[in-house]
């Protein structure tokens, strides 16, 4: 006996159809469940910060001390006065001076002020000068350079230069050769100069100083 049946209630036709739609519907649950995420109500988001801190300078806070208290007053020095026949209960330190070989001697050096020495000047505003001039200077050279034998003999001549110094109250001093001839007249050069008398010292501002001055002396044969 034949089974009858409506074609339009037929699900045979419609197989294809369901089993699609099945597919897709499962490949939608497998995508919605890959991309379905959970969040936790307590879950904090942080977010990383990059931030420069300067550290700021701490500056220290002067503490004011509070004022030292004043020193105490001085104490008043009581003289009690006694009468002959009380006895004095203090003893009274009594330093031995005596000396003897073990005893110590602490010696105390004095010290010896700095001696400052007196400029020399060159150039001064008055310079010093022989006692009646140049004229008088060269006849007292005139008067006493003796020609040296041997310089005479070797026929030696010429200007031998002396430096001197002319102190404060007009002596001679520290005289040497700057420039010679030899034969001994250097020698009798130095002589003649340190014989010489006082001269009137050279003045700076007024005042008396020392000098250093150049003399030429010539040695010529006649």
């Amino acid at each position: 006996m034949e089974s009858k049946k409506n074609p339009e209630v037929d699900l045979e036709k419609r197989k294809s159809s369901f089993m699609w739609m099945g597919m897709v519907f499962a490949l939608a649950l497998v995508l919605v469940a890959f991309e379905w995420k959970i969040f936790d109500k307590t879950q904090t988001v942080t977010t990383d910060l990059q931030l420069d801190l300067i550290e700021e300078e701490i500056i220290p806070q002067s503490i004011q001390k509070p004022p030292p208290p004043p020193p105490p007053p001085a104490p008043t020095t009581v003289i009690e006065i006694v009468d002959d026949d009380v006895e004095i209960e203090e003893e009274l330190e009594i330093i031995d001076l005596e000396v003897d070989q073990d005893t110590e001697i602490e010696f105390i050096e004095d010290v010896e002020e700095e001696v400052v020495e007196e400029e020399i000047f060159t150039i001064v505003e008055e310079m010093p000068s022989f006692p009646g001039g140049e004229a008088k200077l060269f006849e007292y050279l005139g008067k006493n350079i003796r020609y040296p034998q041997i310089a005479r003999e070797a026929g030696i001549s010429g200007v031998v230069y002396v430096n001197f110094v002319v102190g404060p109250d007009g002596n001679i001093s520290n005289v040497k050769v700057l420039r010679g001839i030899g034969g001994g007249a250097d020698e009798e050069a130095i002589r003649v100069v340190k014989n010489m008398p006082k001269w009137s010292p050279g003045k700076q501002r007024g005042k008396p100083v020392k000098v250093s001055y150049n003399l030429p002396i010539r040695f010529s044969l006649k």
